[in-house]
């Protein structure tokens, strides 16, 4: 399937923006929003491989992002925090 340029580069720019707010809510100790946010761009991911709308190229460089925060975030979750109050 043939996508132009345009939808490559949205579909491009859809996932930096998700890798974006991810970093954020991740700076920002916000572990919900981080979770969803891995979901999010694990499921775009997913969709531009099985459509083929990312060259090679971009899917080895969104692969490898999608695996370093997958590990970052394997026990990033609420259970851990001790109450202080």
């Amino acid at each position: 399937m043939f996508f132009g340029n345009k939808e490559k580069q949205r579909k491009s720019r859809e996932l930096d923006s998700i890798l974006d707010e991810l970093r954020r809510n991740l700076e920002n100790n916000y572990k919900d929003a981080a979770q969803q946010d891995l979901k999010d761009f694990e499921n775009l991911l997913k969709e531009c491989r099985e459509t083929g709308t990312l060259s090679a190229h971009k899917l080895d460089y969104y692969e490898q992002k999608l695996a370093a925060y997958q590990s970052q975030l394997k026990k990033f979750t609420h259970k851990d925090q001790k109450v202080t109050w």
